[in-house]
């Protein structure tokens, strides 16, 4: 008897392991931990929308998925963030197209090309017709976009007073770590540029390692360099373009039915984030002004004479800062929205 009840019970423990293993990926789908990095400050509007993106999903999922965010650059760069998503150490971050670039390089086109754009609504309308290929691409090397933006124009900031391509010239300019392909571009111009960290970038400015920092107003109050760079030209540079992206194997652990509504929640919140980072970039002149910063408004003659600078180097960024499929794509969506009549909307910074 005694060996028939330990016949039973093994018997019984093999069922039930058979049977945890089947409902194993089912129980990992209900449970569903994605933590998120991001060089956002902790305690921003665009953070608290995150947050409040979280929340939604929480509750989409019934308490199955939480959202954990890593703010401040505290996982490191972008690039870092990338690598981390690789191995699995974290499952999403929310960042620009320089991390977006070290996934596929192809984003490149949305906001490398110096003074591509004459209207955020070309930054919008280039980005929703590159977006089905752009997000294939991603899939490919395993990443689902969950949603774009932008915070607007990044605009020069520099410790002296410059205005002209030629004047930058006698500065010292900061590019970031990662970007040796642009680094490149700008010293065949003839700029001195020096490739940092964003962390760095305040001492840097502080002890004159640099000069001049391409950003947008509302990272510049948030990391003080207004302080000691006390100049912007208001040049529509580049817009700052970015997006929140999830590995595939995080999104594939989420039940299919779910996925949609998360989707919608994710594309809710990247609104928010868009509209909230132009008008606080906005703001945070004002807010920069009135500590100190000189701001340098732009002619269009002036906007003219940078565009023909930069667009004499467009043969040097094809191929390189940008792949030429890609760039060429970029030039025939803009060429297609300007002969097409589409009214570009002249918002105050746009020229």
């Amino acid at each position: 008897m005694k060996k028939l009840n330990e016949r039973r019970n093994s018997q019984s423990f093999v069922i039930v392991v058979a049977l945890l293993t089947l409902l194993g990926p089912a129980y990992t789908h209900g449970q569903t931990r994605i933590r998120l990095a991001t060089l956002l400050p902790r305690g921003s509007s665009q953070y608290h929308t995150l947050e409040e993106m979280g929340q939604r999903w929480r509750t989409i999922s019934d308490g199955a998925i939480s959202l954990t965010i890593y703010a401040d650059g505290t996982m490191g760069s972008e690039e870092d963030a990338v690598r981390r998503m690789r191995i699995g150490q974290i499952q999403a971050a929310t960042i620009s197209v320089a991390g977006l670039s070290e996934i596929d390089p192809s984003a490149s086109a949305l906001q490398k090309i110096p003074m591509l754009y004459r209207s955020l609504d070309e930054v919008e309308y280039l980005r929703s017709r590159m977006r089905p290929d752009l997000e294939r691409r991603m899939a490919e090397k395993g990443f689902v976009v969950l949603f774009w933006g932008d915070f607007g124009w990044v605009h020069i900031f520099s410790r002296q007073l410059a205005e002209q391509p030629e004047e930058f010239k006698r500065t010292k300019v900061f590019v970031g770590a990662a970007d040796g392909n642009e680094a490149a571009i700008m010293k065949s111009l003839g700029y001195q540029v020096v490739p940092l960290e964003w962390s760095d970038v305040l001492t840097s400015l502080q002890t004159g390692l640099v000069d001049t920092v391409p950003t947008v107003p509302i990272l510049a109050l948030a990391g003080q360099y207004d302080l000691v760079a006390k100049h912007m030209l208001q040049l529509n540079y580049v817009p700052l373009v970015g997006a929140t992206v999830i590995t595939k194997k995080a999104w594939d652990s989420i039940s299919p039915s779910i996925q949609a509504t998360l989707l919608s929640a994710s594309a809710e919140a990247g609104t928010q984030i868009q509209m909230k980072g132009r008008a606080e970039s906005a703001d945070a002149v004002e807010a920069m002004k009135r500590r100190g910063l000189q701001v340098h408004p732009v002619s269009p003659e002036l906007a003219n004479e940078w565009r023909h600078f930069f667009e004499a180097s467009y043969s040097k960024m094809r191929g390189t800062m940008v792949q030429a499929d890609v760039f060429d794509e970029a030039q025939r969506i803009l060429a297609e929205y300007r002969a097409g009549g589409i009214p570009a909307k002249q918002g105050k910074n746009d020229h």
